[in-house]
């Protein structure tokens, strides 16, 4: 495990691309086949299960360290992290060893399968063995929390140089890689960088079972406001495809000799959705559709915060299907007939598409509508489109060159797709808690809870309500300030937190808003995050829940008409 935390420490080193696919390179360039297997799993994302408790790990580690509670939590607000608080509190290994990634790997995944008790010798065993050097990745490892920062394109890439295969091809290997029950090992490493057209046994590593998804091409984003940087950018809109960008959880149907439901974030989810499993049933072998899936109720869309009320339960029974129906939205058709259709033209891909739902008229598959651009009209028409995607119930317009292949990620190389959104919903508020980061930010208090009045002002009852948290949208600078005004302000502490006297305003933007009976505000907000500091408003200025529940209002959709 040295040349992994190695790795990890230059990686966090540095924000040079160059640099870090030349650190992959040279890590995979020596490590043994077993360690690079599991090294791509967790580079790529792969999380394992965290096999022990905070609070369990924090209890055995305050043992070892022999330090009272308070002063243990004390040390990990200063660090802001669990494993590297943990690493630097535990005294020095009594027997440090080196031991490969692989064997690592084996020891962590077991502690999950042991008692309490034998767990805390596990562990205090482990960090025994442990050079001082390896314990934060270890802890990282256990806790689930290992973050890289690398992308998976960089990862591809260096990959790519180092083997001398397609980095397309790679990054098709690679889809499945970090499955949730994936326990990579030398075949895997072996299956991954085989020469093009290498047949390997079924089940033997990634790339050989016949229900691997493709990799989802991803949109870049589309900053340009005016309809004459519009035009300018990408000529004239009747080339272009343009959907609603709907609010649900991107999907790949599989029919091939396996039958399977993968989201884009990589997760094997056929079982979670058995309507869509039975219409994967339906479809003619060798298909492969990409889509949304949303919640659908009297002939619309709903909010995706009906959608969260599905996945969070863990178990998916016939009561919870007929109260929360999911269908997909189908936008695009990748396999055909058993051919790879991607490279095709889109609209070539959308004929065939629209034939197979027409065909198979079934109410769980639905073809994501185009949005038509009469002849002779311009971006103007779009504009007023995009105004109107919330009532719609999607998050803005997805454009996509006609003539367009499908790539592999958020690449221009074969084609294009823009994700055109909304504006977010905005409301000024008020900080009244703070918080100290972690990571970088330790030390900071950079974490905020937002609140609204909730009541117009000469209201006798008026007073400020909790109603989000938010954690980025202020600069370095800006960070620096509202830190030193906390400290300042500070009226009172509950362990980390400190309450604030109300005297900072900001402009919280968010993405959806649903009405909300776990909240003290009545109302939940989606991806809330800092637009700016309002210097130019005064506590007093801040807007009211009112002002917040009437956005919730807007939640109400239309029908999708086309099928």
């Amino acid at each position: 495990m040295r040349d992994l935390a190695e790795l990890y420490a230059a990686l966090d080193a540095t924000t040079s691309t160059q640099a870090r696919r030349q650190a992959l390179q040279h890590y995979f360039a020596r490590a043994s086949a077993a360690d690079a297997a599991w090294a791509v799993y967790l580079l790529a994302g792969g999380k394992p299960r965290q096999v022990v408790s905070t609070r369990e790990l924090r209890a055995v580690a305050r043992q070892l360290a022999g330090l009272p509670e308070w002063l243990f939590e004390e040390c990990y607000q200063t660090v802001g992290d669990w494993a590297e608080t943990v690493a630097l509190l535990l005294p020095p290994p009594s027997r440090p060893q080196q031991q490969p990634l692989a064997a690592w790997m084996r020891e962590v995944l077991a502690l999950r399968a042991l008692e309490p008790a034998l767990r805390a010798q596990a562990l205090a065993d482990q960090w025994a063995r442990l050079p001082v050097e390896q314990r934060l990745l270890h802890g990282k490892l256990i806790t689930g929390a290992l973050r890289v920062g690398v992308g998976r394109g960089v990862l591809t890439q260096a990959l790519a140089e180092l083997s001398g295969l397609p980095a397309p091809l790679l990054a098709q290997r690679l889809m499945g890689y970090t499955r949730a029950d994936a326990r990579p090992d030398a075949t895997d490493w072996q299956a991954l960088l085989a020469p093009v057209g290498a047949q390997t046994a079924p089940g033997a590593g990634p790339g050989t079972w016949d229900g691997q998804p493709y990799p989802f091409f991803l949109a870049q984003p589309l900053v340009a406001h005016e309809t004459t940087e519009l035009a300018a950018l990408l000529g004239a809109p009747q080339d272009w495809l343009v959907e609603w960008k709907w609010d649900g959880i991107r999907a790949q149907l599989i029919r091939r000799g396996a039958q399977a439901l993968w989201t884009r974030g990589e997760e094997l989810v056929t079982d979670r959705f058995p309507e869509l499993a039975a219409l994967i049933a339906r479809l003619p072998p060798g298909t492969v559709l990409d889509g949304e899936i949303v919640v659908w109720r009297d002939g619309r869309p709903q909010p995706f915060a009906l959608m969260q009320q599905r996945l969070g339960r863990l178990r998916v029974g016939p009561a919870l299907v007929r109260e929360l129906p999911v269908v997909l939205l189908a936008y695009d058709l990748l396999e055909w007939g058993g051919q790879d259709w991607r490279a095709r033209p889109l609209q070539q891909r959308r004929a065939q598409l629209q034939r197979l739902v027409q065909d198979l008229d079934d109410a769980r598959l639905h073809l994501s509508p185009e949005l038509p651009v009469p002849a002779g009209q311009g971006w103007e028409v779009l504009q007023r489109q995009r105004q109107a995607a919330r009532a719609q119930g999607a998050e803005g317009l997805m454009l996509k060159h006609r003539a367009g292949a499908y790539g592999v990620g958020r690449t221009r190389s074969v084609g294009v797709w823009w994700k055109w959104k909304s504006d977010p919903y905005t409301v000024d508020a008020v900080l009244v808690y703070a918080q100290r980061g972690h990571g970088r930010r330790a030390g900071l208090y950079t974490d905020y809870t937002l609140a609204l009045w909730s009541h117009p002002p000469g209201h006798p009852q008026r007073q400020l309500v909790p109603f989000a948290k938010a954690y980025s949208g202020l600069s370095d600078a800006e960070l620096q300030r509202v830190d030193a005004i906390v400290r300042r302000t500070t009226r009172d502490s509950f362990g980390p937190v400190r309450a604030v006297e109300p005297t900072l305003v900001f402009e919280v933007g968010f993405e959806g808003v649903a009405p909300s009976r776990r909240h003290k505000s009545g109302v939940a907000v989606r991806f809330p995050r800092l637009l700016r500091w309002r210097t130019d408003k005064s506590v007093h200025e801040a807007d009211t829940l009112a002002t917040l529940q009437a956005l919730a209002g807007v939640i109400a959709q239309p029908a999708v008409q086309e099928r």
